[in-house]
């Protein structure tokens, strides 16, 4: 997926770029990453990977996270409103001190070594 690895460090440059460019004048930029959301494409994604006869899309997101995506520690899709909530949140005065940061909204989904 080179692609998409291009645009997530573009993104990720330009708002950092756009954050110091702003210091100083109450503007925060920050880039939100999220992690696989509730959508019709994720959707028909996990119907293709998992075939099992019987099974409903819940069923199969679950079987899904356990086979595919172990790691995981949500170990669901995000809805799309737990995004947005998270943006709300860094646009409100309660994220007025995270600047130039990538968010990842991932659920977990990739380890971090400490």
């Amino acid at each position: 997926m080179i692609h998409y690895g291009m645009t997530k460090t573009a993104q990720l440059a330009i708002a950092r770029g756009l954050a110091e460019r702003t210091r100083g004048t109450g503007v925060t930029v920050n880039s939100v990453l999220p992690g696989p959301t509730q959508s019709e494409g994720i959707g028909d994604f996990i119907r293709s990977v998992v075939t099992d006869e019987g099974m409903d899309d819940a069923a199969r997101e679950q079987a899904f996270f356990a086979r595919h995506r172990p790691l995981s520690l949500l170990g669901r899709l995000i809805d799309p409103a737990e995004v947005a909530a998270q943006v709300a949140l860094l646009a409100s005065p309660f994220g007025a001190v995270t600047n130039g940061a990538a968010i990842r909204v991932e659920g977990g989904m990739i380890p971090t070594i400490a």
